[in-house]
């Protein structure tokens, strides 16, 4: 990955930037408002912090392949038209020929969404620029749609397929929204984690066991002190391991 800055054992520490060049606007760009935050999967050349407009991101999309089975889909994110609407998120351009073919299946063939074109907008410019986005819609088989909060998060709480499970999804996002967009208030999102660790909690299962492994993920920073963090210096305050912490005299640790 060109852009790569350095690494952890927590994952790839790349940087996120907030505006771009004209001449990036030639380039092919993806956008990524869900796993893709934490977990594009493709090589890229500049990860760029901004918005679309004219979507919600809701948790409407069943899932079987990767945080659910057949038998038991989990949700994960999509994009539903909302003329109010703001979905901020990460805008990667792409480089070399693999990125587009590894997320037509990933996102099309296995996830059940389709791609489209629509305006990006870096947080910190006037300049906006074309970007691909993976949405999915009522017309596929997976789809699960709107449902009281409360159901869609025991959903997610009860859900693991072979990516994971459920609840790494969601948190991941919410703290991703939080740690670079922390005036952004995403209400759909934020209130399925509170709902989600609630019932996480109430089942007395262990946070940190269904959040996985993170090696291999990105983790997106904004400075160049937070890139060149020594060796063996705790993790930044606002990164995961340290914004999910429940305390111990409240949680048990269950081998699920």
């Amino acid at each position: 990955m060109s852009n790569l800055a350095g690494s952890s054992s927590r994952g790839l520490v790349v940087p996120l930037q907030e505006s771009i060049e004209v001449e990036d606007t030639k380039f092919l760009w993806v956008f990524g408002y869900g796993s893709l935050c934490w977990n594009p999967g493709f090589t890229f050349d500049k990860a760029v912090a901004g918005c679309i407009r004219g979507f919600s991101r809701r948790f409407w999309q069943g899932n079987s392949t990767h945080r659910g089975t057949e038998q038991q889909p989990g949700r994960v994110a999509t994009l539903v038209e909302d003329n109010e609407g703001v979905v901020h998120g990460v805008a990667f351009r792409i480089s070399g020929d693999a990125a587009i073919p590894y997320l037509t299946r990933r996102e099309c063939k296995l996830g059940g969404y389709k791609a489209e074109f629509t305006s990006f907008f870096p947080s910190n410019t006037e300049l906006s620029f074309t970007v691909v986005l993976y949405v999915a819609t009522s017309r596929n088989a997976m789809w699960l749609g709107d449902a009281p909060l409360q159901e869609i998060a025991l959903q997610i709480s009860n859900c693991q397929g072979p990516s994971g499970h459920n609840a790494e999804y969601l948190i991941r996002l919410a703290e991703f929204m939080r740690e670079h967009f922390p005036e952004e208030k995403d209400e759909h999102l934020f209130h399925l984690e509170v709902l989600v660790k609630k019932n996480i909690l109430n089942q007395n299962k262990c946070l940190t066991t269904l959040m996985g492994d993170s090696a291999g993920h990105i983790i997106f920073v904004r400075s160049s002190a937070q890139l060149q963090r020594p060796e063996g210096q705790e993790e930044r305050a606002g990164s995961f391991q340290f914004t999910t912490r429940v305390p111990e005299k409240t949680l048990r640790c269950l081998n699920i």
